[in-house]
């Protein structure tokens, strides 16, 4: 399914199992089998039979376990997340805004195509802002005579000393216009300043947008659009869908946007602090720089990447591209995925070291996924589509990430998500389990009593669709090894941190540990661990 029809349905290394101090990773004294004085909890029977070389029952069952479901109390999709002083906001498609100071609960400031949401001043009045696309009369019409106003995100700019909004109007799967605003405040309101990016153009709209300002008119018409007998389209799978623009900051105080979706791929462009509006480069198509479009980064081919926005962590020293595959209806496989580079304009890679381009074939097989359709102990219902994120590194350090879900419950109703991660010794993303309610990693790790256990796991492996990633049970022993239905391995913990190394089959996945509660606020133990561009999620119960 197009971008525009989805849019619109939106409103462990180690030579034997056998313990050791190595595996382990920092076991106390008591070798026994019985569990902790911590509530770390065996299933004895399961585990003698492992030894024994019987076959245990690793079936799952949540007996005893509360469940619950939280309500985030509004409905923003595609959001965009800026801290300001204590207050957090978030921005989304169809002019939806909502504040909060818990990334829990959520208050709305705006929401829908109203002349009176007090977020965007002069936008539904203002012809100009839909002059090329996004309205009824546009010069591309909207397919429904619709408005359509989606994915804005908010910057301050340093410079200016103003809140810049970053947004685009859309009629069809790639006519869109990328646009901007400016308020004094957060909460706007935001007036319409002008357009920055045009797509989805043929030779008869070419004269509705400024493509012809920053290249000749041949090269437009070689470059960006198609003839194919007699009939003329736009070359989206090599150019852009102007939508989805997300906008940063350097390591250097340089001002970047990064926008697309599906269609031609992911690209980069430098913003003018002084003014707001993009930079277009000069054109290197060795190095797939367009003169107007800008660089691509990943995707082209029209595949199912979008939503792209870029974390520059300065402790981790990497900049981090994520990005949604699949369609964003609640069985369409939508998920969240994230690469890495050294350099602002990449090369971004994920951890097989390998980048999605046009020739590339199914995305699937790039980029590290970090969240899909899954279902975990104590929630009530599975969450579907969870997808198009933005992230958040904190003033305290901690960081976030941001998407919308939807669930397994018959509908396309979603809510907004907030889950913190955690960076691996490798400095790879792991994404906690649970929504973030004010938990905080212990930076001398966990003891082992904590860690042995029952944990139900999920396995987010790397396919885009509807299925839904159900738990599986391992058990941790306090002699290092792993045991689960088909699986027999090791964990090992680096002494001192939070780290966990955990080695079955052929994998080999490095994460986190980290004590958090789940959606009813039962005290768990978790961790999530990434592999060859595989995520685990694991809980762990006390009691």
């Amino acid at each position: 399914m197009n971008k525009f029809s989805r849019k619109l349905v939106s409103l462990g290394t180690c030579i034997a199992i056998c313990g050791t101090a190595v595996l382990t990773g920092g076991c106390s004294g008591n070798s026994s089998k019985s569990s902790s004085s911590n509530g770390g909890k065996i299933d004895m029977e399961a585990l003698e039979k492992e030894e024994k070389g019987l076959k245990p029952d690793y079936s799952v069952n949540y007996d005893g376990i509360k469940t619950a479901s939280i309500n985030a109390g509004v409905s923003v999709h595609d959001p965009s997340i800026l801290k300001v002083d204590d207050t957090y906001y978030i921005y989304g498609s169809h002019m939806s805004t909502a504040k909060s100071t818990d990334l829990r609960n959520w208050t709305s400031i705006g929401d829908g195509y109203d002349v009176n949401n007090p977020v965007y001043k002069n936008f539904l009045r203002n012809d100009d802002a839909f002059k090329y696309a996004g309205g009824a009369f546009s010069a591309i019409p909207t397919d429904d005579n619709g408005t359509h106003v989606w994915a804005p995100d908010v910057v301050y700019n340093k410079k200016q000393k103003k809140y810049f909004m970053y947004f685009c109007t859309s009629s069809t799967w790639n006519a869109s216009n990328l646009c901007y605003a400016t308020s004094e405040s957060p909460e706007g309101p935001f007036e319409w300043q002008g357009a920055l990016i045009y797509s989805g153009f043929t030779s008869d709209t070419l004269k509705d947008t400024d493509v012809l300002d920053y290249v000749s008119e041949d090269y437009a018409k070689e470059h960006y659009i198609n003839n194919n007998g007699g009939m003329e389209e736009y070359n989206y799978n090599e150019c852009p869908n102007a939508i989805d623009p997300t906008t940063f900051y350097d390591e250097d105080g340089k001002m970047w946007m990064v926008y697309g979706s599906w269609s031609g791929g992911i690209f980069l462009l430098e913003i003018d602090e002084n003014t707001g509006k993009v930079i277009h480069p000069e054109a290197d198509e060795k190095n797939n720089v367009d003169a107007y479009f800008g660089k691509r980064l990943i995707g082209g081919g029209h595949v199912a990447i979008e939503g792209p926005w870029i974390e520059y962590d300065k402790e981790a020293g990497y900049y981090y591209l994520f990005v949604s595959y699949g369609s964003l209806v609640s069985d369409g496989g939508y998920q969240i995925r994230v690469f890495r580079s050294k350099k602002v304009n990449g090369d971004y890679v994920d951890m097989k070291g390998n980048t999605p381009k046009p020739d590339s074939g199914d995305e699937s097989f790039f980029g590290l996924k970090l969240s899909g359709n899954y279902m975990l102990p104590s929630l009530e219902k599975a969450y579907m589509a969870t997808g198009h994120n933005s992230a958040l590194i904190d003033t305290d350090g901690k960081r976030y990430i941001v998407n919308h879900t939807r669930f397994d419950d018959g509908t396309e109703a979603h809510e907004p998500r907030v889950h913190q991660y955690l960076l691996n010794e490798d400095g790879w993303p792991c994404m906690l389990p649970y929504a973030t309610d004010g938990e905080t990693v212990s930076e001398k790790g966990y003891d082992n009593e904590k860690i042995i256990g029952d944990y139900y796991v999920v396995d987010q492996d790397t396919t885009v669709d509807g299925n839904i990633a159900e738990p599986f049970k391992l058990i941790f022993t306090d002699k290092g090894s792993v045991f689960g239905k088909d699986i027999k391995g090791v964990w090992t913990v680096k002494d001192g941190t939070y780290y966990v190394t955990i080695k079955y089959n052929d994998d080999e996945f490095k994460g986190v540990f980290c004590e958090m509660n789940d959606e009813a606020g039962t005290k768990c133990m978790t961790f999530s661990a990434v592999s060859k561009n595989k995520s685990l999620w694991a809980v762990k119960y006390y009691k």
